[in-house]
């Protein structure tokens, strides 16, 4: 009896250890998996590569893509569904973008953001819906805003503003707020996505909402034009975070605020030090921290560490990095100006020393095209993206 004992101790013993062995495996596989290898995919890309091609070239294009990007290591895709009040996707509030046909409007033949979901999945590939939520065109030409645009019929009213650089919704507006929690809505409900994903486009025109904040004061005389501001890009963040997470608590909601955390408050009006202090607001910050280490007014290492620092609740930290640099002369890094040009290996020093950070919970590429397309190659190109697959790698 007592050797039966013994015997089934030992073996439920050994049962427990297997077990331990086992859930530090899964523990660790996890883990891996949670870290975010991303590269940005942009209106930029589908410019270059999709107009005036039939849908099998397109196709072949978009697998490429792909394949190019799971080949060096990465495992996210952040890609820009509407970069222009419209739509990669067949959407029931937005036109499609000119950005695919040439035209805004016309319909490009199959559904871009689909075929990205299914081929993604192939490869294991996750994906990120890219939304700039108030810009309407980068020109100020409103002759070719088609008319099923929600933003034509509010061309010429306070809901809209005309800037020398584009045409920007007012965030003030409430037809702006319900325009982009519907979008969103219609994205999570009708894709298979990880998460949604806005940049830095928040107020961009600075006398946009004068007369919503004038009619604000009437009942609020104390409240200051930035609070203001900072209170309305709160309230639609929020409401966005909520809208994601009432439909499925699983998907993320990330957002790219400016890396210099001043100018998200005097140009940007993007609150993120609540953003990360209190819940609710967002899943993963990912600030783009587009400096170099000798950059003489904002050196990387500061930079990315001020915002770890600011991280107070559970926000996850995803520093965006500058491949677009690599090889080139930096102008507004002062002294620190030829670092990309002296420097083949700034960006997998980036990454590692992101890895020692507290929130760390991956990396981000700016963009596709500086990493694969030859036109835009430098001489460091290449050495910095042999360093990159070390970097991902690296544990």
């Amino acid at each position: 009896m007592k050797k039966i004992f013994v015997f089934s101790f030992i073996f439920i013993f050994f049962l427990f250890g297997m077990a331990v062995v086992s859930s530090k495996k899964v523990e660790t596989k996890v883990q891996n998996e949670m870290e975010i290898r991303g590269i940005y995919i942009s209106y930029l890309e589908y410019l270059t590569y999709f107009q005036g091609n039939a849908i099998n070239i397109n196709k072949a294009y978009i697998n490429k893509m792909l394949d190019n990007v799971h080949d060096l290591g990465f495992n996210t895709v952040f890609l820009q569904v509407s970069p222009f009040s419209d739509s990669i996707y067949k959407s029931n509030i937005f036109p499609y973008s000119y950005t695919l046909t040439g035209v805004e409007g016309k319909n490009p033949g199959m559904d871009y953001l689909e075929y990205f979901i299914e081929e993604a999945k192939i490869r294991n590939i996750k994906i990120h819906a890219w939304i700039n939520p108030y810009r309407i065109s980068s020109t100020t030409d409103t002759s070719k805003i088609a008319k099923e645009n929600p933003a034509y019929s509010l061309l010429n009213t306070s809901d809209v503003a005309i800037n020398d650089d584009g045409i920007y919704y007012n965030p003030a507006s409430p037809k702006s707020i319900d325009l982009i929690l519907k979008q969103v809505y219609e994205l999570i409900s009708n894709y298979d996505l990880a998460g949604i994903h806005f940049d830095d486009y928040f107020y961009v025109n600075q006398e946009i909402d004068k007369n919503n904040y004038a009619k604000y004061l009437e009942n609020n005389p104390t409240i200051t034009l930035e609070d203001y501001r900072l209170g309305i890009i709160n309230s639609m963040i929020k409401s966005v975070y909520k809208t994601i997470k009432d439909y499925n608590p699983n998907l993320i909601f990330s957002i790219a605020p400016d890396g210099n955390i001043n100018n998200n408050y005097e140009y940007h009006y993007a609150d993120v030090k609540t953003w990360l202090k209190e819940d609710n607001y967002v899943d993963i910050i990912m600030p783009q921290v587009y400096y170099g280490f000798e950059n003489e007014y904002r050196p990387f290492t500061a930079a990315i560490n001020e915002w770890q620092d600011l991280i107070k609740n559970k926000t996850k930290l995803i520093p965006v990095l500058a491949f677009y640099k690599v090889g080139l002369n930096d102008s507004g890094a002062g002294s620190g100006k030829t670092e990309w040009l002296n420097n083949d290996n700034i960006i997998s020093r980036q990454i590692n020393f992101s890895k020692t950070l507290n929130n760390y919970n991956g990396v981000v590429l700016f963009r596709y095209d500086f990493l694969f397309n030859n036109k835009l190659a430098t001489s460091k190109t290449k050495f910095e993206i042999n360093n990159l697959k070390l970097s991902f790698k690296a544990k």
